[in-house]
């Protein structure tokens, strides 16, 4: 028998499975997880002084880093949405299999 919790989670899937798989959605809504990752990295390379040590930096360098920094949020971001949809996915999978074999074995 599946629980309240459960039945929630299976009507809500249901109603947001596929807006959840769409790529926009996926990077506009872990992009700020994706920044806040990223973002160690980008006060690491401007506050701790590392680029004093080189004999120089042109601007065109620090585009391309911050390029980088960005590419490396967006990676961050897509890739942990895809994954929390694929564990939703999955468990929805279960809750189904579940609910099929509890009615098999009633009828």
């Amino acid at each position: 028998m599946l629980n309240q919790n459960e039945k929630l989670f299976m009507e809500y899937w249901e109603k947001s499975r596929q807006k959840h798989k769409r790529f926009s959605y996926q990077l506009l809504s872990g992009l700020p997880f994706g920044l806040l990752f990223s973002l160690p990295i980008l006060v690491a390379v401007i506050f701790h002084g590392w680029y004093k040590i080189i004999t120089y930096i042109s601007p065109s360098q620090l585009v391309v880093i911050t390029i980088a920094i960005f590419g490396i949020s967006v990676f961050v971001a897509v890739f942990r949405m895809r994954f929390k949809w694929e564990r939703n996915e999955q468990f929805y999978e279960e809750l189904k299999f579940r609910e099929r074999k509890i009615g098999a074995a009633n009828v």
